[in-house]
């Protein structure tokens, strides 16, 4: 007996270390954290503050927004890019890099005087910041134990959904209380400082120099231009009028033949730029779909909440952020349940009270009117922020938890991608539901508000009288009115249709996870204890 428990206390010995995290590997570990919230706040921290931007640069409505479209296509490049470079050169060179390259980008971007430069900047600023994230989501499944990932993953998750929705705060806050500028200017001491962390503290793995004689440029390059037309067509083809622009055709051929290319060269080369046999994996597959919807979810409510309180309400870019920080402030608080519920809860229940929670958010803003304010806003914004976060941590667990080691790298950058794209295809969806549905909308309320309306011409006479008595002309006046309200009512019933689709993709993916398998590679609940 005595000779067992001498056994067992030794066995629980020898356990223990492994279960304690080496201070050095935490303190990289937030660092890399860091660096990825920088690279994905950036995303959304001009979007309140483009109008600032355009008038500093002299730029048109249409240049401008590239300063938005430029990071995005880089950045979207990038992301499945860095599984391969990371294993050519180490986490700790690409993570350096990158967090140096962005601060250096940052700096530069904050010098900008005209549209070119700055479009050029962010550019390079997208592209090697996107080296960041895919490093931060492999290193928390690789270099903590199971039972550490009930803490790990929602600091991962709350970072990945956090920043893009609280960008629009910051912005609004930083261009009001300083200039344009400083949006860039704010990552360079952080930056440093992240680059600093990484270069001295960063040790998960070593290079492979080898693998450079094997890298695949042709998949290289024609994954940059499918990626890259990719996005393209999807951010600017609601704008241009899909194929009836001579641009959009063009980048739409592109994209199709660079696909092709590329997908030929993943499955025969040997040395592929993106590995895909991650998706063999039937967590990962369909983690990486709910990642795609996620990111529906993420970037096209935090389009539509800003583009509803600026259009309907008139709302400046302050206004604005005070608002939106409400999803933010509830994201922030959930993490830590989210943490504990992920060791305790079957992931897939998780997802599902998510996918409900959001659906029901979206729901109540089907009910929305052109009054509706902050107040209106509140319980559908909580909803928002506390589900994106219970969807989250599991989302991540299920995608990547149960790959072994040697495939997170690839996996983790196709993980991101999928996000990424997500937002991406739903923001040209949402983007082509608004047009088409304001115009049908407006179509409808103008043929109510006819000449035969005796309602209409009663409110035209009305409006139109209290002008006349100033000696202006009334009906003139009182017509520009009643076409502004029948835009406005058409504006928000165009809302209204796109947040009820969303309620149900949403609502369907509640069904959807009963398709996963429970991760058999999960930690037990209480393992860590």
């Amino acid at each position: 007996m005595a000779a067992n428990a001498s056994v067992a206390a030794g066995g629980m010995a020898a356990a223990a270390p492994d279960e304690r995290m080496d201070p050095r590997r935490l303190v990289a570990f937030f660092a890399m954290v860091f660096g990825m919230f920088m690279s994905i706040l950036d995303i959304q921290i001009v979007s309140a503050s483009l109008a600032e931007i355009q008038a500093g640069l002299g730029a048109g409505s249409e240049e401008v927004a590239w300063v938005q479209t430029s990071y995005l296509i880089a950045e979207v490049i990038m992301i499945p890019l860095s599984g391969v470079l990371a294993r050519i050169l180490s986490t700790r060179v690409l993570f350096s890099v990158c967090a140096g390259g962005f601060t250096l980008a940052s700096a530069l971007a904050a010098t900008a005087t005209n549209i070119d430069q700055m479009i050029i900047y962010r550019a390079i600023q997208g592209f090697i910041g996107g080296g960041m994230i895919p490093s931060v989501f492999a290193a928390a499944f690789t270099i903590f134990p199971p039972s550490k990932r009930s803490i790990v993953s929602p600091i991962v998750g709350l970072v990945a959904t956090l920043a893009p929705t609280i960008g629009p705060t910051i912005g609004g806050y930083i261009s009001h209380a300083m200039s344009w500028h400083w949006l860039f200017l704010i990552n360079v001491i952080p930056g440093v400082l992240v680059t600093a962390a990484a270069w001295s503290f960063i040790d998960f793995d070593k290079p492979d120099l080898k693998l450079l004689k094997k890298f695949d440029w042709w998949g290289l390059i024609s994954m940059a231009l499918f990626l890259g037309t990719m996005e393209y067509v999807l951010e600017e083809g609601n704008n241009k009028d899909w194929f009836n622009d001579g641009h959009i055709v063009v980048g739409t051929a592109i994209m199709v033949i660079a696909g092709l290319v590329f997908f030929y060269r993943v499955f025969k080369v040997e040395l592929p730029v993106v590995d895909l046999r991650a998706f063999a994996n039937r967590n990962f597959a369909f983690g990486s779909l709910f990642s795609f919807i996620m990111g529906v979810g993420l970037y096209g409510l935090t389009y539509l909440y800003p583009l509803f309180l600026g259009r309907i309400r008139g709302y400046d870019s302050m206004m604005i952020g005070e608002t939106m920080f409400v999803s933010g402030a509830a994201m922030f608080l959930t993490a830590p349940v989210a943490g504990f519920l992920s060791s305790k809860l079957d992931p897939r229940v998780m997802m599902m009270i998510g996918f409900a929670g959001f659906a029901s958010g979206t729901f109540l803003m089907t009910q929305m009117t052109a009054d509706w304010d902050f107040y209106e806003l509140l319980v559908p914004q909580i909803l928002r922020g506390c589900s994106l976060m219970l969807c989250m941590v599991p989302i991540n667990n299920i995608a990547l938890g149960t790959l072994p080691p040697d495939r997170i790298k690839n996996a983790s950058g196709l993980f991101n991608l999928t996000r990424n794209l997500g937002g991406a295809v739903g923001l040209a969806l949402i983007n082509s539901l608004l047009t088409q549905r304001t115009d049908e909308h407006y179509a409808r309320l103008a043929e109510q508000a006819s000449w035969s309306n005796p309602a209409a011409l009663n409110w035209l006479d009305n409006v139109g009288a209290n002008y006349n008595s100033f000696g202006l002309d009334g009906a003139s006046i009182a017509l520009r009115k009643l076409s502004g309200v029948i835009t406005q009512q058409a504006w928000v019933m165009s809302f209204i249709d796109v947040f009820l689709v969303l309620t149900l993709l949403f609502a369907s993916l509640v069904f959807l996870t009963f398709l996963i398998r429970k991760p058999s590679g999960a930690a037990p609940a209480g393992s860590g204890h």
